[in-house]
């Protein structure tokens, strides 16, 4: 079986900054292909369409890409392997292999064609340690070479989702658990880079980072982890459907600022 995750190798010298993807895949395995209603699959709704091609510039900055393969309707990679839920204000959130979209529609054809926890075990073998563990294995290579490393998680959603907040979503959304996930001080810079632009930033709120951040976020390991959720329209047009060059370049300068200041700063610990 072949790695249900992509990785795109720097093409320079290697940083010690790692970028994960989740949920940008669109693939589904052939085994259980035939379970989802066919018409969501074609164009699953809830993907974070495009994100891995608006970080197409990291690798001319030496950093390792890492992206899923698979929808997040397969397994969510973001979540917490025992669906232990990560926030209990009463949202309403997808789970680890949830069986709606976001909107509330069904996605399999029938209840019988829903993963029992047999199933679920499977999935999490199949498509989701291997994640983790490609990505611990980024992590710990940059270690061993710069002595630390920093996972950045890369989202996106809809400009409004009624059933996770009645209100607009932020432009951007830096998370990182409280403050637990990455030392202060990339903290701090991190914020004041993505704020360098003519964009909206709030930190962790009303997202804190899902499960690959603070799993990863083990700053007293040297090992620091932040996510970004953005808004869709940053980098996508008014219909959330195609990627808009000219939106994805304007983001591109306040990412590419904010990763070179990461990355000097990491070189400074």
């Amino acid at each position: 079986m072949s790695d249900p995750f992509h990785i795109i190798e720097p093409t320079v010298k290697k940083v010690p900054l790692i970028l994960s993807v989740p949920h940008c895949g669109t693939e589904f395995p052939p085994e259980i292909i035939n379970d989802y209603v066919s018409q969501l699959i074609s164009a699953p709704d809830d993907t974070d369409w495009f994100v891995h091609d608006l970080y197409d510039f990291a690798s001319e900055l030496g950093i390792t890409i890492i992206h899923a393969k698979y929808s997040r309707w397969v397994i969510d990679l973001n979540r917490d392997p025992k669906s232990v839920p990560l926030y209990d204000d009463g949202r309403i959130i997808t789970g680890l292999t949830t069986t709606t979209d976001f909107l509330g529609k069904n996605i399999y054809n029938s209840e019988d064609k829903i993963p029992n926890q047999q199933e679920v075990e499977r999935r999490l073998k199949e498509y989701y340690w291997p994640y983790y563990a490609k990505i611990q294995s980024l992590l710990n290579e940059r270690k061993l070479e710069f002595g630390k490393s920093l996972l950045w998680d890369a989202h996106s959603i809809r400009h409004l989702v009624p059933t996770i907040r009645k209100e607009v979503f932020p432009d951007m959304i830096l998370g990182n658990n409280d403050g637990k996930t990455a030392h202060p001080i990339l903290i701090e810079n991190t914020l004041s880079n993505l704020k360098s632009g003519n964009y909206g930033v709030n930190h962790n709120t009303p997202f804190k980072g899902g499960h690959i951040t603070r799993y990863f976020g083990k700053p007293e390991d040297n090992q620091h982890a932040l996510q970004l959720e953005m808004n869709k329209i940053l980098y996508m047009d008014d219909s959330e459907t195609k990627f808009h060059e000219g939106r994805a370049n304007q983001m591109r300068v306040i990412l590419k600022k904010t990763f070179s200041t990461l990355i000097d700063q990491l070189d400074q610990f």
